[in-house]
């Protein structure tokens, strides 16, 4: 798949304000600082589509982009340590879970994990709440550029054997780099197929 236009829709707190378009969309989560806004630039060949920022945390809404004029990329707030108020943190989490429960247009989810660190108990259990709502998702792990490739492969199979404690099979999963743009192609060719074959759902 070939971007040739990634453009800003609308950002909110309100699922029932999201577009009305009954288009796929998928959607780029995370914890806070695995790179989540520079994966996005990377696959949009945006350099500020999504907003950067030293602080982790910065995305505070469901930020929809319309790509190709035929789906949806949806940016949404990390969860984990960013540092905003209890409160604040407990209006992400209610409005990301009425997000994944509530929006018929969610077609995937990508679930951003970084590459560097061992298997983290908030993105397992993300992941155990997506699993048990029959939401479908896939993991990215990001940051692949920081490590020799010797030291990525045995991260990779750590966090794989941490998955198969709970799953019957690993999740499909994408080995990325908004440095290099490793994973690149394979993210878009995925989003691609998957456009395809659920064509006839969305006619």
């Amino acid at each position: 798949m070939k971007i040739k236009t990634a453009k800003f829709v609308i950002s909110n707190t309100d699922v029932s304000k999201c577009p009305k378009e009954r288009i796929p969309e998928y959607a780029f989560i995370g914890r806070s600082n695995v790179g989540k806004s520079s994966l996005i630039n990377m696959l949009t060949n945006h350099k500020k589509l999504a907003k950067i920022s030293g602080k982790p945390g910065k995305t505070q809404l469901i930020n929809h982009f319309l790509i190709n004029d035929n789906w949806f990329l949806v940016d949404l707030p990390g969860y984990g340590y960013a540092k905003v108020s209890k409160s604040k943190r407990k209006s992400f989490q209610d409005f990301i879970k009425d997000y994944f429960l509530q929006r018929e247009q969610l077609v995937c989810s990508f679930i951003l994990v970084d590459s560097r660190h061992e298997p983290q108990k908030i993105d397992l259990e993300f992941m155990q709440f997506l699993g048990e709502n029959g939401i479908p998702f896939c993991i990215v792990f990001t940051k692949a550029d920081k490590m020799g490739n010797t030291k990525l492969q045995k991260n990779l199979i750590n966090y794989k054997n941490k998955i198969l404690e709970s799953w019957e099979s690993v999740p499909t999963h994408f080995v990325t780099s908004s440095e290099t743009s490793m994973g690149k192609e394979d993210v878009l060719k995925f989003i691609e197929q998957v456009n395809i074959d659920i064509a006839k759902d969305f006619e």
